[in-house]
């Protein structure tokens, strides 16, 4: 099943279906609504026994276009079954209860929380690439997940997961995630205070989304990973470090204590994390190309300035907080970076305006006082980091 199926995960994840049809069939497919013709194109060519659109408003749009593509392939002559059609906000949460092997999570921001917990609670296998589920909502998904049911996606988690199979948790000295540096490595904070968004979106290794690009210029992208790695393996925050890597070839490592270090190593293509995650615990022949050891190259590794990018830092600060101030950093973010895309924030007025939303956050938010017992109790304190990231930035000065 498949979650967030017209955006990047999830069609890269078609393509590895596409190329095991002997080991994989897609059951169901959702998404928000924004792509009505590939959502639909989706669910006729994969088959699909139900459809979700978590945006009511485009269900007409994904209807006409399923009408359409089923017509196509014999629909009205019998040839071919029409989906269930779900719609709305629940719409997500109740396609992850359909039967199924494992549910992959692709969903974008704090909605893919509500079905993250109802596949946990189904019992399904879960492929999870959205970040906010653990980032804003860990207290509930450990409340409800059973050992191993939790699979990552993204590389570096994915990295971790495969490099901690060489050795027990009790030999585990540090986890080091790795970071590309973005389009801003080495430089001082000093040289960032004229950045512009054409600047931020300049990846020079992975090609994304506008969003995840400027959390990865800002390092708050690697801020987010060192959350969700605290939160995935259980290792404290001050075992966990990030390293910069500007070929993005070694996705993470792990540090025992004899003094040995596992590093997992391939060229930069998410191909490779999607398919371990579905085919987990196994190994997908040809998943992606490998390292060409034929050739010369070299790998190059940097401390993270701390200084010029305090976003890691403050992530950790949040993390050891507790309760739902992970949840708290990470909306402030989303707001911070909205405004950033629209011309109302500088570049590092981002991090900041996230430090100044933490400092004012309620006493109640930090600590067990503040830990989440339900999915409105996360909404809730991410209403108010949103609104209070809103007003630092109409009284900021104006750029």
């Amino acid at each position: 099943m498949l979650l967030g199926s017209t955006g990047s995960i999830g069609t890269q994840a078609i393509d590895i279906v596409r190329a095991n049809p002997e080991r994989f069939r897609v059951v169901a497919v959702g998404a928000q609504g924004s792509d009505p013709a590939l959502l639909a194109e989706q669910a006729v060519e994969l088959g699909a026994e139900a459809v979700a659109v978590a945006d009511a408003t485009a269900v007409e749009a994904v209807q006409l276009r399923l009408f359409a593509a089923a017509k196509e392939r014999g629909w009205d002559t019998g040839g071919f079954k029409m989906p269930k059609l779900l719609a709305g906000r629940s719409a997500m949460a109740e396609l992850a209860t359909y039967p199924a092997h494992t549910v992959l999570n692709g969903i974008t921001g704090s909605i893919g929380l509500e079905p993250t917990l109802a596949a946990l609670k189904a019992g399904r296998q879960l492929a999870l690439a959205n970040k906010e589920s653990l980032i804003a909502g860990a207290a509930l998904v450990h409340a409800i997940a059973a050992p191993g049911q939790v699979v990552p996606v993204d590389s570096e988690h994915s990295a971790l997961a495969q490099c901690l199979r060489s050795g027990e948790a009790e030999r585990v000295a540090k986890l080091v995630l790795t970071a590309s540096g973005g389009p801003f490595r080495g430089k001082s904070r000093e040289q960032l205070t004229e950045v512009t968004l054409d600047d931020a979106l300049a990846h020079p290794t992975w090609s994304m989304g506008p969003v995840v690009t400027i959390n990865s210029a800002t390092m708050v992208n690697k801020a987010l990973e060192v959350i969700e790695a605290h939160e995935l393996f259980g290792v404290d925050y001050d075992r966990i470090g990030v390293v910069v890597h500007p070929q993005s070839i070694v996705h993470s490592m792990v540090e025992f204590t004899d003094g040995s270090t596992i590093a997992q190593a391939s060229p930069p293509d998410m191909r490779l994390p999607i398919a371990h995650a579905l085919a987990w615990p196994d190994r997908l022949p040809g998943s992606a190309r490998p390292v060409d050891w034929t050739k010369a190259g070299d790998w190059h590794f940097e401390p993270l300035d701390e200084t010029a990018f305090p976003a890691v830092a403050l992530a950790k600060d949040a993390g050891r907080a507790g309760g739902v101030m992970p949840a708290v950093y990470n909306a402030a973010n989303e707001e911070a970076v909205a405004a950033f895309r629209e011309g109302r924030l500088p570049f590092l007025g981002i991090v900041d305006t996230v430090a100044a939303v933490i400092d004012a956050a309620p006493g109640g938010y930090a600590g067990s006082g503040g830990r989440p017992g339900s999915v409105a109790d996360v909404l809730e304190a991410e209403n108010w980091a949103r609104s209070c990231a809103r007003q630092l930035v109409l009284d900021a000065p104006p750029i």
